[in-house]
């Protein structure tokens, strides 16, 4: 065996510092390590297979007795701001507040392509975005055709903001 020379000993440490810096960042957390936790919190409540018609009659019946209004969200599981919206509401602070004023009602439309009916019964053509948030009198009356169709941002909205507007709804007619 030949004996090593001060030159190879000089490549071989050349060599191993070399092959550690390449490995050394791998090892590391990446920096850029996004999260995958929501700024808000998030549910699932829409049901496919409910009987949608039927679940909204009942919700105006108890509003009626109650004398409350009903607030209809019709948006589906795949979106993150159904999701979003349904979260928030979902949380003790919002679930207080909408038991005393609201009968909560979750609509599966799909892709929007399911139970479209139910929103043209209260003067809604077309759903453009999910979720679309119907605020119903305990009649059957919507109270906010104009804002109804502005939710699909839900899951952006700050959570004060949310909460003031349906703990201090007034109707837009």
């Amino acid at each position: 065996m030949k004996p090593i020379c001060a030159a190879d000993r000089q490549h071989m440490r050349f060599l191993c510092l070399l092959l550690m810096m390449i490995a050394a960042p791998l090892s590391w957390p990446s920096v850029r390590a996004e999260t995958t936790v929501p700024a808000h919190p998030e549910a699932r409540p829409f049901d496919a297979a409910a009987d949608a018609e039927a679940a909204v009659d009942a919700a105006l019946a108890r509003a009626l007795v109650a004398d409350k209004k009903v607030i209809l969200v019709m948006g589906a599981n795949w979106c993150h701001d159904s999701r979003g919206l349904a979260g928030w509401f979902a949380e003790p602070r919002f679930a207080a507040m909408l038991d005393a004023k609201y009968q909560l009602v979750y609509v599966d439309v799909g892709h929007k392509d399911r139970n479209l009916d139910i929103a043209r019964r209260f003067g809604v053509d077309e759903i453009r975005g999910t979720p679309t948030v119907l605020v119903l009198s305990s009649r059957g009356e919507l109270l906010n055709p104009r804002s109804a169709p502005k939710w699909r941002n839900a899951a952006s909205r700050d959570e004060d903001d949310i909460f003031v507007y349906f703990d201090r709804f007034t109707p837009e007619l």
